[in-house]
Parts: C-alpha cells; sequence; structure tokens
C-alpha cells in the first residue's frame, strides 16, 4: 500500500510527478493551478531524485523547454489553466507534428479572456479538438477525483510514450483546489525503459542521426506525415476509457466528465431512490471518445443528457455517436458558476422526462 496524504489536486499531481520517475517540469504560475509550480519548488526534488523544476519567463518559454527536453527522451510535464494553456498552443502543436511524448495539466478556469478564476469545463473543444493549429490530437484524460489527478500522471505519462504524443491532463479548479485522502505511489527511479532510438542524444557515430522538427516544406511529403499521424490517432481508441453508474437497467442517462461527473453521481443517486432509473456514463478518455458506450447505451435508454460546466461542448461528440436515434440535450451553467445535484434534477425531469 501506498502513502495515504490529504491533499490538494494540484498538490497531488505535483507529488506524483517526483514520485513517477519525471525527469523535468517547466512552467508558469496562473491560478488556479499554482499550487502544482509552488509544491515543486517547495518539495525541492532535484535533490530527492534529480528532477529539474524551472519557473520559465513565460507560457510560451515553458513550453519550448518542454519540446527541448521531450527531443531528448526525457519524461518531461508542464502545467497551467485555460489562458496560459492558450499561450502554449503554438509550441503543443509543434510537439505533437514531431511526435514527442509529454505531460500537460489544464486545471481550468472560467472564460472567455481572463474570466475568473472558478471551474470550468469550456476548454473541451480546446484540449479535444487539438487547440492548436494543423490536423493533430492530444490523448486526453479527466480526472475526477485528486486520487485521479495522482493516478493520471503515471497513466498520462505510459500513453505519451507508448504514441509519442503529448498526452493533458484535463481537469478544473475543483478539482484542482478541493482537498481528499489520496494513496501516493511507490517512489521510482529515473530511468529510460523505452525505445530510444528516435532520441536526440548526441551520439551519431553507430547510427544515422535523429532530426526532430514539425518543419516540412515538401508538401507531399507533408501529406505522408499527416496520414501517418491520423492512423496514431486512430490507434488510441485501443485506450478508450470510461466508467458507467447504474446503466444496466437505465432509461435515461446522463455522460458527463470531471467535477461534473460527481455532481452527477448523487444526482443518479436521488433519482433511483425516487424510483426512476437513471444511469450516468463517465468519460475518462475525452479523447479517444467513448463512442461505441455511446452507441450501445443510445439502443436502450430513452433519451441523454450531457451536463459540463460549459454552454455546451461535449454534449457535440455525444449527439455525433447518437446519431438521431434518440434525444440528447445539454445542461450546463457557463464562466464558472457550479451547478447542484438539484440543477441536474431539475434539467432531466424538464428536458429528458417530462414527455414520459
Amino acid at each position: 500500500m501506498g502513502e495515504l496524504r490529504l491533499m490538494k489536486g494540484n498538490e497531488a499531481i505535483a507529488e506524483a510527478a517526483i514520485r513517477a520517475g519525471m525527469d523535468a517540469y517547466f512552467g508558469y504560475p496562473i491560478t488556479p493551478q499554482s499550487e502544482v509550480l509552488e509544491y515543486l519548488t517547495l518539495e525541492r526534488p532535484e535533490e530527492r531524485t534529480g528532477m529539474v523544476v524551472l519557473q520559465a519567463e513565460s507560457e510560451i518559454a515553458a513550453i519550448n523547454m518542454v519540446y527541448g527536453a521531450a527531443g531528448t527522451g526525457k519524461k518531461v510535464m508542464t502545467s497551467s489553466s485555460s489562458p496560459g494553456i492558450s499561450l502554449k498552443m503554438e509550441g503543443i502543436s509543434y510537439i505533437a507534428g514531431a511526435e514527442l511524448p509529454c505531460l500537460i495539466v489544464n486545471v481550468v478556469r472560467g472564460g472567455p479572456g481572463l474570466g475568473t478564476i472558478q471551474p470550468s469545463q469550456a476548454d473541451y473543444f480546446q484540449a479535444t479538438k487539438g487547440g492548436g493549429h494543423g490536423d493533430y490530437r492530444l490523448f486526453v484524460l479527466a480526472p475526477a477525483s485528486v486520487q485521479e489527478m495522482a493516478d493520471f500522471v503515471g497513466l498520462g505519462m505510459e500513453m505519451a510514450f507508448k504514441y509519442r504524443n503529448p498526452v493533458m491532463i484535463l481537469s478544473d479548479g475543483l478539482i484542482g483546489q478541493m482537498m481528499e485522502k489520496v494513496e501516493l505511489p511507490e517512489q521510482k527511479e529515473r530511468t529510460t525503459t523505452f525505445d530510444q532510438s528516435w532520441v536526440i542524444t548526441g551520439k551519431t557515430k553507430k547510427r544515422e542521426r535523429n532530426i526532430i522538427t514539425s518543419l516540412n516544406l515538401d508538401s507531399e511529403l507533408q501529406y505522408e506525415h499527416n496520414l501517418k499521424l491520423q492512423e496514431k490517432y486512430k490507434r488510441m481508441k485501443e485506450d478508450v476509457m470510461f466508467e458507467t453508474f447504474d446503466c444496466d437497467d437505465a432509461e435515461f442517462l446522463l455522460v458527463a466528465y470531471g467535477s461534473s461527473s460527481r455532481i452527477c453521481q448523487k444526482a443518479v443517486s436521488v433519482a433511483r431512490s425516487r424510483g426512476k432509473k437513471l444511469g450516468l456514463l463517465r468519460l475518462v478518455t475525452l479523447f479517444p471518445f467513448p463512442e461505441e458506450i455511446i452507441i450501445n447505451l443510445s439502443k436502450q435508454v430513452k433519451g441523454i443528457l450531457a451536463v459540463e460546466l460549459s454552454a455546451g461542448q461535449m454534449v457535440e461528440d455525444v449527439k455525433l455517436a447518437v446519431n438521431g436515434r434518440i434525444p440528447v440535450y445539454h445542461f450546463g451553467t457557463p464562466g464558472g458558476k457550479i451547478h447542484s445535484p438539484d440543477d441536474v434534477l431539475n434539467a432531466i425531469e424538464e428536458k429528458l422526462m417530462g414527455g414520459y
């Protein structure tokens, strides 16, 4: 059994990064994720494991440091919140184009613009549709607890190196700032246990030199590279992840992720106590999107309510999966306002169950 602690979600991510044998972290402070950098600075992981922690002069500098470190095959991560992630997007697109593994944490705040420091899920499009320029994708994990904030660090790095692709942990200010009991993993060594054939090592006497870049001025070669990337994104479906709650006999379905899924779990419990057969599909990976389970459940239930802390983003992917078989509605609270289980139940009555 690992060590038990009471921690904030942001602190759990930071401690898990140290224990996962991360080589480096480059970041810049922004609320509500600043505790990640603060914790790493206070814990001095360079003395514990040799992990490098550096506050860059800006978000743009930080993501380019990630690019450089990832090119040498190091386990490297960064974190920020909404506007900061937007500043990193050019570099993230470069990293995806160069096929480099890294971990990116977004503790989402309300927007658009500088917005508010309150929790939001309005960065779903940015995370799952690429966010920057070009046809690329991130592998996106959505934690719903402080425990998963810690667990997804190791899982995220595993997926990053499996697919040689940036992985994003898409959290929000609620999960990042709340305190819960968390079981931390045992300390791992900073070791290189993956294929190193593609990395820049400076040693080229026994092989051709490796060139890592996202620039290709030959349109035919860039076309072939894009086809290769799209095949990789399709393979990511091997690692689609989700949870179901009370779905076996459900007549109506909630679909949610992250903090909204916690609120929806309570709503399902209350609805069941009132004799209403409500179920919940909780998304763990946002990309790859678990469309197959939604297709299967849409053959069973009468309607779906997509619940999110936004004006309506994830609901579009739910509708695409359902493809018009049954009604799909959205309920959300944008701008940093958090809905309650009662709000969800009222929306269910109004949008889903009113006609039955």
